[in-house]
């Protein structure tokens, strides 16, 4: 197997840190991002995924974990955006756009007095772009701490954000409180893309999120049979790109490696265009 396996795989400390906490990131993402989808709500986490940039680069100056500025930035500009705007879809873009590039702002900022640091001379790149192999132990239970509310929040309310999902006046008739509900959806949001920014970075932590719940989505008929797909997906899509970019130290044109990121995103783009005619026979079957 070594043709597959490069030696030191399975014995190294940051493959192990890598697999866990991706691992545990890519779930909380498909489980999370199949509602974000279903809620035509990719857009508001694309903006919370840029704004954790500012959180991200402000936890770099306050020398602390960057998942501390993902996460809290992410769940602040949520709670703005929906106090601003959610009346309507339009109300919503408009409140996601404001908020979004307020936040963008501050991390240009941010950004700039990072690289004056020399203690922070990678912070950039590691913000914007991931840096699995360099995570320490000691932050995965962290990610666990923040995985456990994400998930709680969608399985508490399940039911509630799948009927709202499908109409809001029809939730509010069922007695749904769909701005809470909405809100909450929100939080979860902000706390995957946090948890997808510390392995792929803020920048690609999108594709992690809104990938794997489109894909699940076009191959499945239930949401439950999704939600469940999209988290398979994510963290199988995670493990093999972790694996490829360990074995990627022997490659040119460098042999330093490639990033972890770039193949994670990269098998999700393969796997949803082959999921594409799946997708499309099944609207067939169920149409005929």
């Amino acid at each position: 197997m070594r043709w597959l396996f490069y030696p030191g795989f399975f014995s190294s400390s940051p493959v192990h840190v890598a697999l866990v906490i991706g691992g545990i990131s890519a779930l909380v993402c498909g489980v999370v991002g199949t509602f974000t989808v279903q809620r035509g709500q990719s857009y508001a986490g694309h903006a919370l995924a840029d704004l954790s940039v500012t959180g991200g680069s402000a936890s770099f100056l306050a020398s602390i974990s960057p998942l501390w500025g993902f996460a809290g930035m992410g769940v602040l500009a949520a709670g703005t955006m929906d106090m601003i705007g959610v009346r309507n879809q339009r109300g919503r873009d408009l409140a996601t756009g404001i908020v979004r590039g307020a936040g963008l702002g501050l991390a240009a900022l941010f950004l700039y007095w990072d690289t004056q640091r020399s203690s922070t001379t990678g912070a950039s790149i590691t913000i914007l772009f991931g840096s699995m192999f360099t995570i320490g132990n000691g932050s995965i239970p962290l990610v666990a701490a923040f995985a456990v509310p994400a998930l709680l929040i969608i399985g508490l309310l399940f039911r509630p954000l799948l009927l709202s999902s499908v109409s809001a006046d029809l939730a509010a008739a069922r007695g749904v409180r769909v701005r809470l509900a909405g809100l909450a959806c929100l939080v979860a949001i902000a706390l995957a893309v946090s948890l997808a920014a510390m392995t792929v970075g803020a920048i690609l932590s999108t594709a992690l999120l809104v990938g794997p719940a489109a894909i699940a989505l076009k191959v499945t008929s239930t949401p439950g049979s999704a939600t469940i797909t999209a988290a398979a997906i994510g963290v199988a899509a995670t493990w093999l790109g972790v694996l490829l970019a360990y074995d990627s130290f022997t490659w040119p044109p460098s042999h330093d490696g490639w990033p972890v990121s770039f193949f994670i995103v990269a098998l999700i783009f393969v796997a949803f265009l082959v999921a594409q005619p799946i997708g499309r026979r099944r609207i067939r079957q169920v149409e005929g």
